[in-house]
């Protein structure tokens, strides 16, 4: 799929316009800013060509993480640009986890072209922002920017959301009494919430790579780099609310273990509980089967129940005792 965006009439004023491009003489007559390439076809990457003198790698959104293969700049003024977006996911059964998608950006002769193999929500989030608000996005650059500060917010919404699920996670862990199911599914939570905060994190830390990167490379305006540098401030405090709910995590993973600690103990002392209980008994039986000559029991018409009622008496008193000690809670 081909899309391209271009400006109000061509001024640098006025909501961003989308366009999906079909065949090659649609691209030829367009003029945009920002051209999105998802999941792109060869025939696609051939109109890119042919209509703006740029030929685009296969394997242009890889997986390299040196950060000479994701930030460089070409000599005929090419500049590359990989970074990851976040996607939530979905919770359902059926649903797709949480991840992170690589895009790679160039930006070439004022214009930016975005390549990536799925619809990601920093993207709709923009071009939303950008129909509503006149002059959000005056040129190629704009875009890019503007693109980041999204994913920004994305995440700090995101980060918002775990802390809702943290606070249902609590209420579970922290009753009176968490059965060994419920703490089987509190784990998978806690699990799930702490795989999407390191997303984000991972997914702030690559931002904060690329933001510093094209402030390095001087090609933005005085109000631009002024803005990237607000991008990295909103970066910086959402570090330290993925630190906190690393911990609060790993707190509430500890209670979770805890609990079903407490609840394997229970078992254990009830096992060894009747394993006490049950020894007079075994040591009647034991007696009586002895075979020595001179038991007088032996030759009495009542020795028989005598011993059962022996070894059941020997059995309820431990138990008893045992209850009334609080033991058996």
């Amino acid at each position: 799929m081909l899309n391209v965006f271009t400006l109000d009439n061509g001024r640098l004023k006025g909501g961003l316009f989308q366009e999906e491009i079909e065949t090659a003489e649609d691209l030829a007559q367009s003029r945009p800013i920002w051209v999105d390439l998802e999941s792109p076809s060869a025939e696609e990457k051939g109109w890119i060509r042919d209509r703006f003198g740029l030929s685009i790698p296969e394997d242009i959104v890889g997986e390299d993480l040196e950060e000479s293969a994701r930030f460089y700049e070409e000599d005929n003024g090419e500049l590359h640009i990989r970074s990851d977006f976040l996607i939530e996911g979905d919770d359902g059964q059926d649903g797709k986890p949480a991840r992170n998608v690589r895009v790679a950006f160039i930006l070439f002769n004022n214009v930016l072209f975005s390549i990536h193999n799925e619809d990601l929500p920093v993207f709709r989030l923009l071009r939303l922002r950008a129909r509503r608000i006149p002059a959000l996005i005056e040129d190629a650059k704009d875009v890019l920017l503007k693109l980041y500060d999204a994913d920004a917010e994305y995440s700090a919404d995101v980060l918002e959301g775990i802390y809702d699920k943290l606070e249902a996670v609590s209420a579970r862990v922290l009753k009176s009494d968490v059965t060994d199911a419920e703490a089987g599914e509190v784990l998978g939570s806690i699990a799930r919430e702490e795989d999407l905060n390191g997303r984000i994190r991972r997914n702030v830390m690559d931002t904060r790579r690329a933001v510093s990167f094209m402030m390095r490379s001087r090609m933005l305006n005085a109000e631009q780099f002024e803005e990237s540098r607000q991008i990295l401030r909103d970066i910086d405090s959402l570090d330290s609310h993925t630190a906190f709910l690393f911990d609060k995590i790993n707190f509430l993973m500890d209670a979770t273990v805890g609990f079903i600690n407490i609840n394997q103990n229970k078992i254990i002392k009830i096992f060894s509980v009747a394993s006490v209980a049950l020894l007079p008994p075994t040591l009647i039986a034991s007696i009586y089967g002895m075979n020595f000559k001179n038991m007088p029991e032996l030759e009495q018409t009542w020795g028989y129940p005598f011993a059962l009622v022996l070894m059941l008496l020997s059995v309820a008193a431990p138990f008893i005792y045992f209850r009334r000690k609080g033991w058996l809670k």
